[in-house]
């Protein structure tokens, strides 16, 4: 109904900066919510940011002033601008929408497949 198409990862330097992008496409009658996740190897899945629909951005602490989400509602993207990246920021990053699909009431959770950050000299 709804896939969530990550890309934007790779590796970088500490202190280094990536932009991962992920664009919502299917069966879609509106956006609710787009967040963005990671799992580091060993670690449970954790929230980053989240960006919902007529509300204010947030974050984990450990990214806040290093990370910003952003949406472009028009193009059904949503952006994670990594900056000051640091070793610890290596995970597996997943984006993650709730998605009202065209002909329902209610909203829906998808997953993309996940995007490789690896933060290493």
């Amino acid at each position: 109904q709804v896939e969530l198409v990550e890309s934007g990862g790779g590796l970088v330097q500490p202190g280094g900066s990536l932009r991962l992008s992920c664009a919502a496409s299917g069966n879609i009658f509106r956006i609710n919510s787009m967040a963005w996740f990671r799992q580091a190897p060993g670690k449970q899945r954790e929230l980053v940011a989240q960006a919902i629909s007529g509300g204010s951005p947030n974050y984990v602490d450990s990214v806040k002033g290093r990370f910003t989400i952003a949406r472009d509602n028009a193009k059904n993207t949503v952006y994670l601008q990594m900056s000051s990246l640091k070793p610890e920021d290596t995970a597996v990053y997943y984006c993650f929408a709730r998605v009202v699909v065209i002909g329902r009431n209610t909203a829906n959770s998808f997953w993309g497949q996940g995007t490789q950050v690896t933060v290493s000299s």
